[in-house]
């Protein structure tokens, strides 16, 4: 993955976690096989990713973003998703109120004031020139907080990159003398800090997870398969209009209206203004993403006016319907683009600094069926901080890699080992139900990397004897089941019962009108193995292993549990 000059070996080592956010980044270290965020010398755990530069001196995080109201000119922003990009392929919507990217021979490209003279020329920086600087700083703060000097990273990119974007990223840590040990996704990273946690013992369960990453400019759903501790991405979708700046506009506008009302004033239209209100707008979301009310000030929002408003969280996720819909249309799009059904999903991950919002999380419950386990701050007691996931999840890579020669994590990562074959369909045994109706039961779920392995136990009958075991494939569908039409009226009733009996019943009207219902059922395919265990103790088991080879053979062992023999065939 990287080939840093004097890059340092595996035993000099001294690795770190970052995420590097379009609009935060954050750093973490491992200690003790467990993560921990890091914070810079200002106290900042997120630090927003933004560089300014005021009489020579540079400012980074919190310190650079507060300048983007009385020197914008000269704070860089919302830069990371420039990276490897061609100027014209760019979106700068974003940059209004700091350093306007420019281009340069096709390149992205900062002019800012970065010297103390004041007769000195503006420098023209590139985008990796900045991210150089930025990464460096990080570096810095992690260094200091350690007390060692960081060597390599890995960091966490989105899934979206390009391989033009990775390199340029990897060049940009080689410039700050950093060795990207490995670029991880984001949404595995997230995963990742999951299901590392010490109360997750043994290999991960499997399941179809749904990691919405809503950030501050941008909105990533990955859905993934767990496989036996294998991610296995089958889908995602990115959106770059819902996402928290749309909520950041949704109380500025709401704010500038009433302001608007009292003053005859639109704070909107002049640039300082309209950077004090989105500061202030953020700083009002966090508070309703905490409780049910939150204050507005400003001073000298316009023309010298200061301005101060509150706000309820009702009225909050009222005015910003539109853009909690949006997120709802993309979660479900992804898990239509990977050919899924809500009902497939196990489990919903809320990821990044948006997902903080309680009616998020709230309405991802609604949409899932209540299997589905969403979690988030406002959901689970026992849910990572969303802002933190991804640079956990790093660190715990990084942690993992750090003791290989680059070489050999280079080859592990190669496309050739981590692009490997998949099971379209489930592999399991057929049982029969007390009613007598066959019950698919699997063993190996779909989606899994090959090769694999899995073994079930089946309890024999209860008087003993001999065992059938048949092995087929199956596959999911979505079962609906409609509600009965309901009788117009009672026959033989006369005009007054049916009065009566419509008054009582127009209370309960809601609740008697049923919705169809919707159920996942495995339904049973085509057969691959038969195979027969004789003599079966009285209250014994029947242990079945199937093992898928990275051919997709299929070797076939079923044996009574503690006894002798047993059958085995090769697919």
């Amino acid at each position: 993955m990287s080939d840093n000059t004097g890059a340092s070996s595996g035993a000099e080592r001294v690795a770190i976690g970052i995420t590097l956010g379009n609009s935060n980044a954050s750093i973490a270290y491992t200690v003790d096989d467990q993560p921990q965020v890091i914070a810079n010398e200002d106290g900042d755990r997120q630090i927003p990713a933004i560089l300014s530069y005021v009489d020579g001196e540079e400012y980074y995080g919190q310190q650079a973003k507060n300048f983007l109201v009385r020197n914008p000119k000269n704070t860089v922003a919302y830069f990371r998703d420039f990276l490897g990009k061609e100027f014209k392929s760019i979106d700068p919507t974003h940059n209004h109120a700091s350093a306007h990217p420019e281009d340069v021979d096709g390149a992205v490209a900062f002019t800012i004031k970065d010297k103390a003279e004041e007769d000195a020329a503006p420098s023209t920086l590139s985008v990796s020139e900045i991210t150089t600087r930025y990464l460096r700083r990080l570096v810095t703060a992690a260094s200091e907080y350690i007390g060692k000097k960081v060597t390599s990273a890995v960091i966490t990119v989105p899934t979206n990159f390009t391989d033009k974007q990775k390199s340029a990223l990897v060049a940009a840590a080689a410039a700050a003398d950093l060795q990207v040990l490995q670029l991880i996704s984001e949404p595995v990273a997230s995963i990742l800090a999951y299901d590392a946690r010490p109360e997750v013992s043994g290999a991960p369960q499997d399941k179809i997870v749904v990691v919405a990453e809503l950030g501050g400019t941008r909105s990533d759903v990955t859905v993934i398969a767990s496989r036996g501790g294998l991610y296995t991405i089958l889908a995602t979708a990115h959106d770059y209009e819902f996402a928290g700046a749309a909520l950041d506009k949704v109380l500025m506008d709401h704010f500038a209206k009433e302001f608007m009302k009292k003053h005859n004033v639109d704070p909107r239209q002049n640039a300082r203004s309209l950077a004090k209100l989105k500061l202030e707008a953020e700083a009002t979301k966090r508070a309703l993403s905490l409780g049910n009310n939150a204050s507005f000030s400003v001073e000298s929002l316009a023309e010298g006016i200061d301005y101060a408003s509150t706000i309820n969280r009702l009225r909050y996720e009222t005015i910003g319907r539109t853009v909690f819909e949006g997120f709802n249309r993309l979660v479900e799009s992804a898990v239509k683009k990977a050919g899924l059904d809500v009902l497939d999903v196990d489990e919903v991950i809320l990821s990044g600094g948006t997902s903080h919002t309680p009616r998020i999380a709230a309405n991802f419950k609604y949409i899932f069926p209540e299997t589905t386990n969403v979690v988030a701050p406002s959901t689970s007691a026992t849910a990572i901080n969303p802002s933190e996931l991804q640079v956990r999840g790093a660190a715990l890579q990084a942690s993992l890699v750090q003791e290989y020669e680059a070489e050999d994590i280079e080859q592990s990562t190669h496309a050739a080992v981590t692009t490997v074959p998949h099971l379209t369909n489930a592999i399991g045994v057929v049982s029969v139900s007390e009613s007598g109706e066959e019950v698919f039961v699997p063993i190996i779920a779909p989606e899994t990397a090959v090769p694999a392995r899995r073994t079930i136990q089946l309890l024999g009958p209860k008087d003993g004897g001999d065992v059938y075991v048949k092995i087929v494939e199956g596959n999911t569908h979505i079962k609906v089941t409609k509600p009965e039409p309901k009788a117009n009226g009672t026959k033989g009733a006369t005009v007054e019962d049916a009065k009566d009996s419509d008054e009582e019943d127009s209370d309960e009207e809601e609740e008697e009108e049923e919705e169809e219902k919707r159920e996942k059922v495995w339904k049973i395919g085509s057969t691959l193995a038969e195979a027969a265990v004789r003599g079966v103790k009285k209250g014994g088991k029947v242990e079945v292993t199937i093992n898928v080879d990275a051919k997709l053979a299929v070797t076939v062992t079923t044996r009574e549990v503690g006894g002798k023999g047993g059958v085995r065939g090769t697919l």
